[in-house]
């Protein structure tokens, strides 16, 4: 494929999905990264698109939101590894809320396997992936169908969740940045996920590296409230992508890395169990106390706290009452 053609192919995928990583562009022009790279650069002179971590997205700032279809195929390995991860985090007997996304889809396949779990949901997609597991009940919002993610949003799903109090909220978006926090590019959908932010102690965020350092309209969830933040090994040569993730932990959010194999379907591909996620698990230390969120529980522990209740502090502490 000569260049011109090759380029011509990436600024239609752009134009077409709103943002595109560089590993997939490579995979549909079938050529490698670093040419990729080139093409992007060229494209970025002329003013066609804007260049972001790890991938391009519509010039302008804020990319506008992709249909399911095409959200679906894009960064599939990493939402494989992110999902596998994530469930790892969720235990037997809770209750919790997943948003809308393809991502959470996949977390959604996962959970089917925790017995005596409770999901509250607003997205057909999460609850047709949880339909036939027995030992889990799938609470859905009210609301108004919203076909290009097959979500419910509105008032009526926002007011169902009035009153609700959850462990943990799963959710995903369009971008993530630790200036704004996690974003994405409906403002209904953004409505709704600040409700079910309110309903949780706690917040997990699922985004892959092309969403790092992406920005979009609506903010979701601001960055003093997310918990944790599980995402895929960023290529070696994003750097930016490297910078976010240090950004994200400077303000306290836990940060869980998953292995995807690179080039394939992922970890057993989707539902598949070839890789345990817990085996995929790297959590980045972070550089100081991480702050509480008001009503947690006792679910996800800091690093901080981990260390008031370290067995030499409670040696020292029991020597000292003997010597009383």
């Amino acid at each position: 494929m000569f260049a011109a053609e090759r380029r011509q192919l990436i600024l239609e995928m752009v134009r077409a999905n709103g943002a595109v990583s560089l590993r997939e562009l490579a995979r549909v022009v079938q050529t490698s990264e670093v040419t990729v790279r080139r093409d992007v650069r060229a494209l970025e002179a002329e003013g066609l698109l804007d260049r972001r971590h790890g991938g391009a997205v519509l010039p302008g700032g804020f990319t506008r939101e992709s249909g399911f279809p095409q959200k679906s195929h894009l960064a599939t390995a990493e939402k494989t590894a992110i999902a596998d991860l994530a469930a790892s985090f969720v235990e037997e007997g809770e209750a919790i809320v997943v948003g809308a996304g393809t991502t959470t889809q996949e977390l959604a396949r996962r959970l089917a396997r925790v017995p005596g779990l409770t999901v509250v949901t607003n997205s057909l997609l999460v609850a047709q992936a949880l339909a036939h597991a027995n030992r889990v009940e799938v609470v859905m919002t009210g609301g108004t169908l919203r076909g290009s993610n097959y979500a419910l949003v509105g008032s009526g799903a926002e007011q169902s969740l009035h009153g609700l109090r959850v462990s943990r909220a799963f959710l995903s978006g369009s971008g993530l940045t630790a200036e704004r926090g996690l974003s994405t590019s409906n403002m209904l959908s953004a409505s709704v996920d600040r409700a079910l932010v309110q309903a949780a102690a706690e917040v997990v965020v699922l985004a892959d590296h092309t969403k790092l350092g992406t920005d979009t309209m609506f903010q979701t969830v601001p960055t003093d409230l997310i918990t944790r933040l599980v995402t895929d090994e960023p290529p070696g040569h994003d750097d930016r992508a490297a910078t976010e993730l240090q950004a994200l932990a400077d303000q306290g959010v836990q940060i869980a890395v998953a292995g995807a194999p690179g080039g394939s379907a992922g970890a057993g591909g989707p539902g598949g169990d070839a890789v345990p996620a817990r085996q995929q698990r790297r959590d980045v230390p972070l550089p100081g106390p991480r702050r509480q969120v008001p009503g947690a529980g006792s679910g996800l522990r800091s690093a901080s706290m981990l260390g008031e209740q370290s067995p030499g502090a409670e040696r020292a502490r029991v020597a000292d009452l003997r010597r009383r």
